[in-house]
């Protein structure tokens, strides 16, 4: 059972969401909060697997409330995915580099969102390569070193080559194609260099690749 918890400061959305979500067997809400303070007493009392989190709230919004659920050691199963309404506005790279596994448009069909819901509770990043790649060519700019030199020096050259690959938005199959060996194999090397370097997931990874200076925007 996939337990989810809603957070959002519109009821109307929480109850949109819910109802879709409730109809699943596989999936259980297990609460909803309005407001960034309370969805973060909520997440420390359940433990979902997914918490999806409106990016902008009264108090605590989605992005800080991220931040703290990804600081805290106790928290490391959450997966939290942001709820936006704009697509690749302001917010999102900020959340992804906060700690989300992810972001949904709140008008996203209910089918993607059923299957976004089950891919973010399995640890996957919600993160297609033709959004990674917006991401890429709408916010970053330049790379932000954050001292993480000393990790990637941990890394293995085809490690290196794998995550490279992750932050110019390929697939596992892309990046197996690219690296002539099998997905598995380039998923082993993608989470080896995730657990090295310490992100809680692949949208981390892209985040390091470019604050790290490892990758820099094409045609930069």
């Amino acid at each position: 059972m996939i337990r989810v918890l809603l957070v959002d400061d519109q009821p109307l959305l929480r109850s949109g969401f819910r109802a879709l979500l409730d109809l699943e067997d596989d999936i259980e809400v297990v609460a909803e909060a309005g407001d960034g303070m309370e969805g973060l007493a909520l997440v420390r009392r359940h433990l979902p697997d997914v918490a999806l989190i409106d990016v902008q709230m009264p108090g605590v919004d989605g992005i800080e409330a991220t931040r703290r659920i990804a600081a805290d050691p106790a928290l490391a199963g959450v997966h939290v995915v942001i709820l936006t309404n704009y697509g690749l506005d302001e917010y999102v790279f900020n959340a992804l580099r906060a700690g989300a596994a992810g972001f949904l448009v709140k008008d996203i069909v209910p089918e993607d969102f059923l299957h976004a819901v089950r891919v973010a509770a399995r640890g996957d990043a919600l993160l297609a390569p033709s959004i990674t790649r917006k991401l890429i060519d709408r916010y970053v700019t330049q790379p932000i070193h954050r001292g993480v030199g000393g990790e990637l020096e941990e890394l293995t050259n085809r490690e290196r080559e794998a995550v490279a690959l992750v932050a110019h938005g390929l697939s596992n199959e892309e990046i197996a194609t690219h690296m002539m060996i099998s997905p598995m194999t380039a998923k082993t090397h993608i989470n080896r260099a995730m657990a090295k370097l310490h992100a809680r997931d692949r949208a981390q990874l892209v985040v390091l690749a470019y604050e790290s200076g490892l990758v820099t925007p094409r045609g930069r």
